[in-house]
């Protein structure tokens, strides 16, 4: 499935509505190079769960939880991760099959790791300033 976000707003909101009808477990594995809007999806994510804290980029943290929301929110940044052995040894597991939405930055960094049932989701910057975004998994049924 495939949408075209002009404005970050319409990213946000595209994830708000996909965050809303979401399951516990699910794990969202973006892809999309430096600034294409893998933050700001994540942002519409924790407004769609409800969370009210500020979403910040990972990427120093590696890792930022965010509850008070229907579910958890795991936003992980693999930008820095050599290997899936290294996603590994900061305790993904915990965050991939725990009870919340986990969303991957630079998830093909961390490939090996990343459960088959992941939801992909692929964020292009186009030349008009808008997003490209491909999703692939189980929320294409949540948006028909």
């Amino acid at each position: 499935m495939e949408f075209i976000c002009a404005r970050v707003e319409d990213t946000e909101a595209l994830a708000e509505r996909i965050a809303s009808s979401v399951k516990a477990g699910t794990i969202i594995a973006f892809k999309g190079g430096l600034g294409a809007g893998k933050t700001a999806f994540t942002r519409g994510l924790a407004r769609g769960l409800g969370i009210s804290d500020p979403v910040t980029s990972p990427s120093y943290t590696l890792v930022n939880e965010y509850g008070g929301g229907r579910l958890t929110l795991y936003h992980i940044d693999a930008y820095r991760l050599g290997s899936a052995d290294e996603f590994e040894l900061m305790d993904a597991k915990r965050y991939l099959y725990g009870d919340g939405l986990c969303a991957v930055e630079w998830s093909e960094r961390v490939r090996e790791a990343i459960p088959a049932h992941a939801v992909e989701l692929n964020i292009e910057p186009q030349d008009d300033g808008s997003r490209r975004i491909r999703i692939s998994g189980y929320i294409e049924e949540l948006l028909r």
